[in-house]
């Protein structure tokens, strides 16, 4: 992966109702995609920094969708980070775990017919997950972050992050906004792509 910074800095003081952050753009050479850093307070810790990798979802994200858990891992996301004080969301431009909009509402076609997450997205020859975590990596590196305690219930995540150089130190589980419309979808992400979500949890 690439990233490249023009030589105006694309970062700005980024006030929400959640708290004040800084946003800072890093743009990927490779997809042409711009990713986001939200970062609050100070980015070399305490060690291990509180850090969430949240793949963009438009559906949940912006339209509230609850196929998802997207919306809510977001918002607990941002309150964790202000609750302990310093941390980072990446939020990183990787629609439908890498497969696109598009191809992701075609999947959501399937899965109203009767397939699951899993398949739906295989039935269109596409891989079940095709994000690739490279990017983050570099943009923890560039923010100074070597130590994480990430925010997560998907252990590629920590996988991808150990072996581009990113010190996992901890994972805190993130199960928010579990409902009758997603439901069955956390299950198959716990069941057959090996997520730390459990029954109980469900």
């Amino acid at each position: 992966m690439k990233m490249t910074r023009s030589e105006v800095p694309s970062v700005a003081f980024l006030p929400t109702d959640r708290g004040d952050f800084k946003i800072e753009i890093f743009h990927e050479e490779t997809t042409g995609f711009d990713h986001v850093a939200l970062t609050l307070g100070d980015m070399s810790g305490p060690d291990p920094v509180l850090i969430r990798l949240h793949s963009e979802c438009l559906t949940g994200d912006v339209f509230s969708s609850t196929r998802c858990d997207c919306g809510p891992q977001l918002h607990a996301a941002l309150d964790a980070i202000v609750e302990r004080g310093w941390g980072a969301l990446l939020y990183l431009r990787q629609e439908g775990r890498g497969i696109g909009l598009h191809a992701k509402i075609q999947a959501y076609h399937l899965q109203d017919a009767g397939a699951d997450t899993l398949d739906a997205n295989l039935m269109l020859g596409l891989p079940a997950d095709g994000r690739d975590y490279a990017i983050a990596a570099e943009m923890l590196e560039s923010l100074g972050v070597a130590n994480v305690e990430l925010l997560t219930n998907n252990p590629e995540k920590v996988n991808q992050l150990t072996k581009h150089g990113i010190n996992v130190a901890a994972r805190t589980p993130l199960i928010v906004g579990v409902g009758t419309h997603n439901r069955d979808y956390l299950a198959t992400k716990g069941e057959r792509m090996g997520h730390h979500i459990s029954d109980q949890d469900l």
